[in-house]
């Protein structure tokens, strides 16, 4: 998995499962029965994602997407057996059984609900402008004068141009690599990323103290449910519900993204 891609592609599925999955009746399913019966969940979460998971220097995954995994088997009753996945297997995991929730930076789109359903979004994924936390930026006016490297022809470069002041010198590289690179030597006082990226970045270089600082482009991460587990999709769903209200999904998202995780879809 790299972390420097939104994994959105449906190739990433398996051509196996998905073929699998179209040719296959739905079952009748009892999810929501299981896990209440058993006090005990399964939730499928990525180890080399972050800041949405990693393994932290106690070895332990972490993130924000841990996180989410933990409070909704609590709101649950349940014990929560995390299990690691990849971008490839992490839906065939909720098919097979082997995981009774996916909460891995999982967007939606189209061909995903032909195999799995979603709950609604439980946080932001999203391209933003980052920089070390001395550096005064809180509008876009304030990139005036400043250098952000960003790598060319990205999502984020596309998002940059829409908004970037006249007078910012906006550097672009052919890779992410070279992006990353530049920011973390000092070449560029700013970066345009993804927040993975920047998670990366931040977990490798603490130093640099970066953080969020403007926002490009958003879009929320879901978490997948088997095909008809209408029940269990339901009850997270009100699980969601009261975590917006109380304020806790948006403590959760300040924690790891340092922001709020805002508006987000049903």
């Amino acid at each position: 998995m790299k972390a420097f891609t939104r994994r959105t592609t449906l190739s990433l599925l398996g051509a196996a499962s998905l073929a699998c999955c179209l040719s296959s009746p739905v079952q009748a399913q009892n999810a929501l029965d299981n896990v209440l019966k058993s006090r005990e969940i399964k939730i499928a979460i990525p180890t080399d994602y972050p800041p949405y998971g990693f393994v932290g220097t106690d070895l332990k995954p972490q993130g924000l997407d841990i996180d989410m995994a933990n409070y909704i088997a609590t709101k649950l009753g349940a014990k929560v057996e995390l299990i690691p996945v990849t971008s490839a297997n992490r839906i065939a995991y909720l098919q097979t059984q082997k995981a009774d929730l996916v909460i891995s930076t999982l967007g939606k789109n189209p061909d995903r609900e032909k195999v799995i359903d979603f709950t609604a979004a439980y946080s932001p994924f999203f391209q933003a402008v980052f920089a070390g936390k001395s550096v005064a930026i809180k509008s876009f006016a304030d990139l005036a004068g400043k250098s952000v490297g960003v790598t060319r022809g990205a999502m984020e470069d596309q998002e940059l141009a829409k908004v970037a002041p006249a007078g910012v010198d906006v550097k672009r590289f052919e890779d992410h690599a070279a992006t990353i690179s530049a920011f973390v030597s000092g070449q560029t006082q700013a970066i345009a990323t993804s927040a993975s990226t920047a998670g990366t970045i931040m977990q490798k270089n603490p130093n640099l103290a970066t953080e969020y600082k403007l926002l490009l482009k958003d879009s929320p991460n879901f978490i997948g449910v088997a095909k008809g587990e209408e029940k269990l999709r339901l009850k997270v769903n009100e699980i969601i519900a009261e975590a917006k209200k109380s304020g806790d999904l948006d403590k959760m998202s300040q924690r790891w993204l340092g922001r709020p995780a805002g508006d987000l879809p049903q």
